[in-house]
């Protein structure tokens, strides 16, 4: 964990409610990381998962939930937040064939792990999950990385259903998942042996208040501090 003053490069919406929000100023984290912002009149950080990282920008994909995250978008280029960096255990790349699945925004931490396999040679396939054709958001930017099987709830664009029913025809030896907890348990009695990126009501970010604690096969373990990243049998769903 680092704490870091970033500077904020750009802010543009990407649909209705996500936006894209790039940093300069932090060190490259992991993929399956996340960041603690801290939100200018607000006390507590803002936890949000990294969807992208390299020497030059830090990349947040943010949907505006509460008046903190609506704040966030408010940000003009060239304004400066305290940020804690590195913050949890990320994705670890195994399997020659991996599965990446989505739901809404937990899309967005699974961009830079498609990056991170292209970069070691293996081309992964990303099934991106949304309600509606309207708040589909990165998958041209996934494509270039990666095959890309769009999912909608409504059938309004690309396949008609969630991101598990969407993935479990397709072929794989490892899943990645990020989304809500009830898709989080379906993936993982769905698509054999995978990783999930769980989300978490967050106090401090580092392991100290121990809000976020969920229960595994090991026994307690913080979101924050062992995870948000858990193998898919740990978790006691």
């Amino acid at each position: 964990m680092k704490q870091e003053r970033l500077s904020v490069i750009s802010c543009r919406d990407l649909n209705g409610t996500v936006f894209e929000l790039k940093l300069a100023g932090a060190s490259v984290m992991r993929a399956g990381q996340f960041v603690e912002l801290s939100v200018p009149g607000f006390f507590l950080r803002r936890p949000i998962s990294v969807a992208d990282s390299d020497e030059i920008a830090l990349t947040l994909l943010i949907k505006t939930v509460g008046e903190g995250t609506k704040k966030l978008r408010t940000l003009a280029a060239g304004e400066v937040l305290d940020a804690l960096t590195g913050l949890g255990n990320g994705f670890a790349l195994t399997g020659e064939r991996p599965l990446l699945a989505g739901g809404g925004i937990g899309c967005a931490p699974l961009y830079k792990l498609a990056k991170e396999f292209a970069a070691a040679g293996i081309r992964p396939h990303a099934v991106l999950g949304f309600r509606n054709a309207e708040e589909v958001y990165y998958a041209e930017e996934f494509a270039r990385y990666c095959d890309v099987t769009v999912a909608t709830d409504d059938g309004s664009l690309g396949v008609k259903g969630n991101a598990v029913s969407a993935a479990a025809d397709i072929p794989h030896d490892v899943f990645y998942a990020c989304g809500p907890q009830v898709m989080l348990r379906a993936a993982a009695g769905a698509l054999g042996r995978g990783q999930v990126s769980l989300e978490a009501r967050m106090g401090c970010g580092f392991g100290a208040c121990m809000g976020c604690s969920i229960v595994t096969t090991h026994g307690y373990a913080r979101v924050c501090k062992e995870g948000p990243v858990f193998g898919a049998e740990e978790v006691v769903w």
